[in-house]
């Protein structure tokens, strides 16, 4: 009997922890070779999280993978993203994984966009505990920072912070929060773990405010090679 062939695959890609952890559980069955990530119109900052495009090639370059950046206006998302997902498929793209956790209205657009491009949608976090989530992610061994929050919800303080056990622990003392941030809370961005063949260092970064967010802006990282050590725990 012939070798099994996966179907590649690309990951919608914030740069967060969501989507880092929905890769990670679908490599057994697929095979991911581009990250899809969309920005704004200027190509200076992703459209979801705000992270400046440079760093989340440096992401896609750690993971050795291509990252295929449209710009586009939240009016005109779903035409370039159509039109990303079809340049896709002509390099043999068969399914695209996402990685929302609960909104209703995110899995009907992922699922109508992926039937329109004839294509498999994938959510291999969909309707996961909270807390089982971020701890698969730790154990696992990802490692993460907070890069975005809603001030009015959580202050500049928690930008920076270690996706860990602590985090864990002082989000869930909030009241009315989501501990996954699955309603905007906060961001965050990956900077290793078991889907990176090196890893990201952060050089140079500072906190802003911009509107009803802070962001911890990032000007300066680099790509360097990983130091393995056993699943965090």
């Amino acid at each position: 009997m012939g070798e099994y062939k996966k179907i590649k695959a690309f990951v919608s890609w914030s740069g967060g922890k969501d989507a880092a952890l929905s890769y990670y559980r679908a490599m057994k069955q697929f095979e991911v070779t581009y990250l899809l990530n969309m920005t704004a119109e200027d190509g200076k900052r992703s459209q979801s999280h705000g992270v400046r495009t440079g760093v989340i090639h440096m992401q896609a370059e750690a993971m050795g993978l291509t990252v295929v950046q449209p710009r586009s206006s939240w009016e005109t998302y779903e035409a370039k993203f159509k039109q990303a997902v079809s340049e896709l498929k002509q390099q043999g793209i068969g399914a695209g994984i996402f990685g929302d956790i609960d909104l209703e209205g995110h899995r009907e657009w992922v699922e109508r966009v992926s039937s329109d491009m004839g294509i498999r949608a994938v959510l291999p976090i969909w309707r996961e505990k909270r807390e089982s989530i971020l701890r698969e992610f730790i154990e696992a061994g990802f490692e993460a920072i907070v890069v975005a929050t809603k001030k009015d919800v959580l202050g500049d303080e928690w930008l920076g912070r270690t996706i860990d056990g602590d985090f864990i622990n002082d989000i869930s003392k909030i009241e009315g929060i989501d501990i996954a941030g699955e309603n905007g809370e906060y961001h965050t961005l990956v900077l290793s773990g078991p889907v990176f063949e090196r890893r990201i260092n952060i050089i140079q970064s500072e906190k802003i405010l911009q509107g009803e967010h802070c962001f911890l802006d990032i000007s300066a990282c680099e790509v360097v090679e990983k130091v393995e050590t056993a699943s965090r725990q």
